[in-house]
């Protein structure tokens, strides 16, 4: 029996820059792509249906079937520089005709007309966490939503934990090793090392070497904010979740959000510190693409709902009643659940600050300023320390970018050496 502690879906584990060169399936994890990417219950029988076939999605759409088409095709045909354009670091500035396509879809996830596309974009734009509508919601919802109909959104066969195995093998083979229980207190504990990355969240950097940062940069990082939070449960069921709508029981992950108006109502009030009547939860059915994770009448159900920052609520009963909205009966499958409340998951890891799965806030300031406004981001005053975590650029999610250009930083500054365009794993030529 797998239960994925953290993430459980990953829409750019084959999408993303780093990942498309990392290449999972080559270090030997499956992604299993279920055929419909993610659904979104409208109301007890209504649902929005993203299927990974673009021309299926289309046809569920009604009214906007054609529009959305018109919305994905160009993206779907560019998915690369798409990807490579909004997992940026934001210092350069994408080439004009990539660039106009972005904006032009960015700006335009309002034009759809019908309650269904308007569902499937908002479910979306909701994984950024914070008030809704958003231009950074708006740009989340492009990128994973047009994912849906590329390679996006697989679920890794066994658990989440074959991704970290595989990283932490390629480490391995390139001469590193990894020492787990050694927790560090003070950043001096690190004195002999040339190069220090740092996957802390800006209080944890702060907690670590405060007394040694520039009176500026500490307080910048002082004035982060953290956003709203997650709670979390995990549900052990005896049979997939009865929805009304059986299409949603073909989807690997699912909005529990209602219309969009609703999915902006629930996340305007977590943002101001309000729990939500109606939270949007998301939640994943991991056996609908991989068989493996359960056993006989045993099958698991992972799911989080958004919460104020800081707030200690047991959702269990919340994400209880919101599935039973949608699948009466829910309840009685069950066999045991586990909650982790928001304040526990900081417990549990520190960067999740309050709650906080993102690192910090993502709103359109701290998109462009990640954790602070510098040139290079990744790279802090501190001579060979650089930050690594959710809270540098692109910001949160599985795709590697924070490392990869922490890494790249790393190499250029501490090293003289560029990371070729062409850095595919497998080789042992470690830097000396």
């Amino acid at each position: 029996m797998v239960h994925d502690v953290c993430s459980a879906v990953h829409p750019m584990a084959a999408a993303s820059p780093f990942f498309r060169q990392f290449d999972l399936p080559a270090h030997g994890v499956q992604l299993c792509r279920p055929e419909v990417a993610y659904g979104h219950p409208i109301d007890e029988r209504r649902a929005a249906i993203a299927y990974a076939d673009l021309e299926r999605t289309c046809a569920g759409l009604g009214v906007d079937g054609a529009r959305w088409r018109r919305f994905m095709e160009p993206l779907i045909a560019r998915t690369d520089e798409v990807t490579e354009t909004l997992l940026g670091d934001f210092r350069h500035s994408p080439r004009p005709r990539i660039a106009a396509l972005l904006a032009s879809r960015v700006l335009g996830t309002g034009a759809f007309r019908g309650t269904e596309a308007r569902a499937l974009l908002s479910g979306v734009a909701a994984h950024a966490l914070g008030r809704l509508p958003s231009l950074v919601g708006n740009g989340i919802a492009v990128l994973l939503g047009h994912l849906a109909h590329t390679n996006g959104w697989p679920i890794p066969r066994g658990g989440t934990e074959k991704i970290t195995d595989a990283l932490v093998a390629d480490l391995r083979a390139h001469g590193g090793c990894v020492h787990t229980d050694a927790r560090v207190t003070d950043l001096s504990e690190l004195a002999h090392a040339r190069v220090v990355l740092l996957d802390l969240a800006p209080r944890g950097f702060l907690d670590v070497a405060a007394s040694s940062l520039p009176d500026g940069y500490r307080r910048a990082l002082r004035r982060v904010q953290y956003g709203p939070a997650a709670a979390k449960v995990d549900f052990l069921v005896t049979e997939p979740i009865p929805w009304r709508n059986t299409e949603l029981a073909q989807a690997g992950t699912v909005h529990l959000g209602g219309p969009r108006e609703a999915v902006y109502a629930a996340e305007r009030a977590v943002a101001a510190g309000k729990r939500a009547k109606e939270p949007y939860v998301l939640l994943a059915q991991p056996m609908v693409a991989d068989p493996s994770r359960g056993l006989p009448n045993k099958q698991p159900i992972w799911a989080y709902a958004h919460v104020p920052h800081g707030d200690s609520l047991d959702a269990t009963a919340v994400i209880r009643r919101r599935i039973e909205q949608y699948a009466p009966g829910f309840g009685d499958t069950v066999l045991a659940s586990r909650a982790v409340s928001a304040t526990e998951l900081e417990t549990y890891n520190a960067n999740y600050v309050g709650g906080d799965i993102a690192a910090a806030a993502v709103t359109m300031w701290q998109a462009l300023a990640r954790p602070v406004l510098r040139w290079d981001a990744h790279r802090t005053p501190l001579r060979g320390v650089y930050l690594c975590s959710a809270a540098t650029a692109p910001g949160p999610g599985v795709h590697g970018m924070s490392g990869l250009y922490a890494a790249k930083a790393v190499l250029r500054r501490e090293f003289g050496l560029d990371l070729p365009d062409d850095y595919r794993f497998g080789r042992t030529s470690p830097v000396s």
